[in-house]
């Protein structure tokens, strides 16, 4: 009956390891996910910014072609073009 005794605490020493390695690991995987938010968060708000870099960077080259130089030229022009249709379509709209 020892033996039984001996088996039966051995298998209870496993499962409660077990039980501590199971908490564990759920106490990585939160950290692990936790983790995993923020640096999808950060992603976000970098992504925003360079988006927004992005829009000055663009706006930058046109001013700097309306002060005279030649580099960008044609998307300077095709960007007024763009925008003077934009108000005649609005100036139509109106019209009506």
């Amino acid at each position: 009956m020892s033996v039984i005794a001996e088996i039966i605490d051995t298998l209870e020493y496993k499962v409660e390891k077990l039980f501590s390695k199971i908490k564990g690991l759920e106490k990585n995987n939160q950290d692990l996910r936790l983790e995993l938010t923020k640096a999808a968060q950060i992603i976000q708000k970098q992504s925003e910014e360079i988006e927004a870099l992005q829009k000055q960077y663009d706006t930058l080259k046109i001013a700097n072609s309306l002060l005279g130089s030649d580099n960008n030229k044609r998307e300077t022009k095709l960007k007024i073009n763009s925008l003077i249709r934009e108000i005649d379509y609005c100036i139509a709209q109106l019209s009506d």
